[in-house]
């Protein structure tokens, strides 16, 4: 599998976010603490994406292991920015080597990251995958799994689906056709986050005014752990969590905006 993680809030430096935290997304890449059973080294590349004055996206992406790269501290140090995507990738056995199959994959001003496997892949989704434009598929960033999960969500998106609901609508689709699937995603705006667990670890941090999502916490303090099969929105001033169950397609939930007297979020959830 890969780890990710995604943060809305004030401008803060990427180095901040993806190398000096005790346990960061660089740390992750060599000694991930949860991988649940998808590899033990994220060494297949890493990538970043971030907004900055202009509404589109910036990324840097590279197909060698984050620690491999000397330049990336420094630039990482020299970035801030208030809505940020990472990713180290692990991937899946017969899948490409490439910059092109490394996360954040981006559009327009969206940026999308996949941490799991489509189960069965090709043959689980071909019928999911027949439904897109043969332009879609001729132009997949990669031929892999996760790169066919974006450009589902992509052809949700732009037919006018909200973000959370082309999310949610994909992850039950594909988690239907492939019932072994890992389907934990990210996306991004730079202004809303969509997050999925779908058989695989997540984590969030709350403050008053910034959201942190994390495949595994990078400090020791203000986690907590969101439910597998959950739906994650927020905004750097609000978020909510609901179940995704196939036989409820009611969501989202109407989005809270928790202050630091709130009860820990257990007691907040759905129950799923």
């Amino acid at each position: 599998m890969c780890r990710h993680l995604a943060y809305l809030g004030p401008p803060v430096s990427l180095a901040s976010l993806v190398l000096e935290p005790p346990h960061s997304l660089y740390r992750q890449s060599w000694a991930p603490s949860d991988m649940r059973g998808g590899g033990s080294v994220n060494a297949d590349g890493f990538g970043l994406g971030w907004y900055g004055d202009g509404a589109a996206p910036v990324r840097y992406r590279r197909s060698v292991p984050i620690w491999a790269d000397e330049s990336l501290p420094g630039l990482a140090r020299s970035i801030q920015s208030g809505a940020v995507l990472a990713a180290v990738r692990n991937g899946t056995v017969g899948s490409p080597l490439t910059e092109s199959a490394v996360a954040p994959f981006v559009r327009d001003q969206w940026l999308f990251s996949h941490n799991g496997l489509i189960s069965g892949w090709p043959g689980s989704i071909s019928k999911l995958a027949e439904a897109l434009p043969v332009s879609e598929l001729l132009t997949l960033d990669a031929p892999m799994d996760s790169a066919l999960l974006w450009a589902l969500v992509q052809d949700r998106l732009y037919s006018g689906s909200p973000a959370a609901e082309a999310v949610a609508s994909v992850v039950r689709e594909v988690a239907a056709a492939a019932p072994e699937s890992r389907l934990n995603v990210l996306l991004t705006d730079g202004e809303q986050l969509v997050a999925t667990t779908w058989t695989h670890s997540l984590w969030v941090r709350r403050t008053t005014d910034s959201v942190a999502v994390s495949s595994e916490p990078w400090t020791s303090d203000g986690w907590e752990e969101v439910p597998d099969h959950s739906l994650l929105l927020a905004t750097s001033t609000t978020l909510a969590i609901t179940p995704l169950d196939t036989s409820n397609p009611s969501f989202p939930a109407t989005p809270f905006a928790p202050g630091p007297e709130q009860p820990p979020m257990e007691g907040r959830q759905c129950t799923l």
